[in-house]
């Protein structure tokens, strides 16, 4: 518990140092461009297609009737363009990830580490083919549970609690590679992974609560489809502002658990004071 509350802080205060909030600049400018660009050409046809799969499976009555169940039947007008942007949602996670763990994540890694661990000596056990694979397998996992369950941001409650579990484990299985690619060789990699299971899935599950904030943009029914371009811009930035205060909880706890594993030191003792120094250079 002590890594645990003691790397969140760092983290924290590492987020508002300057350095930290410029690394969040180039992967929400390529994630928005190449966004801007999918929206223009893709979104229409995605409405299009969906909208005469319900016109052909007459499904327009039985989800009107639902929604009016819960008191929703004015989103039955903008039911379509909605579908069609919790569809393309995942994707938009998937570029602000992939372009977070690409130009950031590295520079985090490289201050962090010669900041605060300067004794750990780098042992490389990861790759970059490597972290793409566990990106892709991982989003590919997620992206069949999300919509498995798209169905619960009918009930924004749940909803909270499903897609936060589900970030969760996907930051927590991302992340977590990329941290220790270059500190850590496979088989330590492994050994922290499987002392550290839980606590790093709290840390992704609490930051998964934070992502899923984006995806209340969302649900605003009709101003949600009216300014799309706005939200979506402003749901990539929070994601990738997530990703980097994640990535930057990540690199403090997983280094720190990786420097008591090769001390010998307890899993989860009083933290090395020699460590924890967070002001900003």
């Amino acid at each position: 518990m002590r890594i645990f509350l003691a790397s969140f802080g760092r983290a924290l205060l590492a987020q508002l140092h300057i350095r930290m909030l410029w690394l969040t600049v180039l992967p929400f400018l390529v994630s928005l461009a190449l966004w801007a660009v999918c929206l223009w050409l893709g979104l229409q046809p995605i409405i299009d297609w969906l909208q005469a799969y319900f016109v052909t499976n007459s499904m327009f009555g039985e989800i009107g009737s639902m929604l009016a169940w819960f008191g929703m039947a004015t989103l039955k007008t903008v039911l379509v363009p909605l579908l069609a942007m919790w569809t393309l949602l995942p994707l938009m996670i998937l570029t602000a990830l992939v372009f977070v763990g690409l130009f950031t994540i590295p520079a985090i890694s490289r201050h962090i580490g010669a900041r605060h661990y300067p004794m750990l000596s780098k042992r490389h056990g990861g790759s970059v083919a490597g972290s793409l694979w566990t990106s892709l397998w991982c989003f590919a996992v997620f992206t069949i549970l999300w919509l498995a369950t798209i169905w619960v941001f009918l009930i924004p409650p749940l909803a909270f609690v499903i897609h936060s579990l589900l970030w969760g484990w996907l930051t927590y299985r991302v992340m977590a590679y990329d941290t220790l690619a270059d500190y850590a060789s496979t088989e330590e990699r492994h050994a922290v992974l499987r002392l550290h299971r839980w606590p790093l899935l709290a840390v992704g599950t609490i930051a998964g609560a934070l992502g899923a904030a984006p995806t209340l943009l969302w649900l605003g029914g009709v101003l949600s489809v009216v300014f799309l371009p706005v939200l979506a811009g402003v749901a990539i930035w929070l994601y990738v502002l997530v990703f980097v205060f994640t990535a930057l909880w990540f690199q403090f706890y997983c280094l720190e658990a990786l420097l008591r594993y090769r001390s010998g030191q307890p899993p989860d003792g009083p933290v090395d004071g020699a460590v924890i120094d967070v002001a900003p250079r």
